[in-house]
């Protein structure tokens, strides 16, 4: 259901976690550094806190030798219930949204790169990657999932595109059509020029469906991790362009290569009003007829 004045807070606090990637001893240590991001978004009085895509992965740094692909699938899905419940047991205490990154897990459906969210009602919610990039297809044999709906929280629906996500229109378009007025994306790049690739889509899906983006990645090396040798983030906060909103789109930055923690104040009534008589009015003036024509010429 499309988002309308009443239905959600003016104002929410989002904070993006730039998470440094380095050797620890297990899974307590993951936990622990987790725990301690929540509790600081929760003390600067944050709605939200997302954390990147992949970011479990540093559970494999405490084995004793590097596994292969395969091997560390299995190692990882091992966690996924530790993991889960994690995410809702400091959602409830800290009172804080948590955007879990991503964990790969096996499922039924096979190998996926899953992001769980824990609201502080105390619900938990699966949300797998969709696209899949070429590197993960050939070292983890992930498989895309299939669901896109957005989660309800009590500051309105989210959704979320994990990293390569963001870079397809059509999925930003379909949750902002159920109502998100706040998209997150976790991601995970090695290479400036992949962040950058996920910065631009970010800010692109910002200016075309007038939401607000979230986006957070990982910095560091994580030594004796297959297929996650080096990292690159500038974690980010995307508005659309327009006179209630930062001229160049960008509420909140991280210093890129820093672990560190950012936050941003977001108007949910200003993104309303700028879709109702905004500048421009990207969703108003859309024009799905002749879109349809098109597609139905080819």
């Amino acid at each position: 259901m499309p988002a309308v004045p009443g239905q959600v807070p003016a104002r929410v606090r989002v904070a993006a976690v730039q998470y440094g990637q380095h050797r620890i001893a297990g899974f307590d240590e993951f936990a622990g550094k987790v725990e301690e991001f929540v509790r600081v978004a929760a003390d600067y009085g944050s709605d939200f806190v997302c954390f990147p895509e992949l970011f479990s992965l540093q559970l494999l740094s405490a084995e004793p030798r590097m596994l292969a692909p395969a091997e560390a699938l299995e190692r990882l899905s091992g966690y996924t219930p530790a993991f889960t419940e994690l995410l809702g047991r400091l959602a409830g205490q800290y009172g804080v949204h948590i955007v879990g990154g991503t964990h790969p897990t096996h499922t039924g459906e096979g190998p996926r790169n899953i992001c769980f969210v824990a609201t502080r009602d105390g619900r938990l919610h699966r949300r797998d990657k969709l696209h899949i990039t070429p590197s993960e297809q050939d070292s983890w044999k992930v498989q895309g999932g299939e669901e896109a709906d957005v989660i309800p929280t009590d500051a309105g629906p989210i959704g979320i595109m994990v990293c390569y996500d963001s870079e397809f229109p059509e999925l930003g378009r379909h949750l902002a059509d159920q109502g998100a007025l706040l998209l997150f994306v976790p991601y995970c790049t090695d290479l400036r020029s992949g962040h950058l690739r996920v910065r631009y889509s970010c800010q692109a899906r910002a200016v075309e469906n007038q939401v607000h983006v979230v986006a957070a990645g990982n910095v560091g090396h994580c030594p004796n991790v297959a297929n996650f040798d080096i990292q690159y983030a500038q974690s980010g906060v995307y508005t659309p362009c327009d006179f209630p909103f930062p001229p160049e789109g960008i509420a909140a930055e991280a210093s890129p290569q820093a672990e560190q923690i950012v936050f941003a104040d977001l108007d949910l009534e200003a993104l309303l009003q700028a879709r109702r008589s905004g500048t421009v009015r990207n969703l108003q003036d859309r024009r799905p007829a002749l879109y349809a024509q098109w597609r139905r010429g080819r």
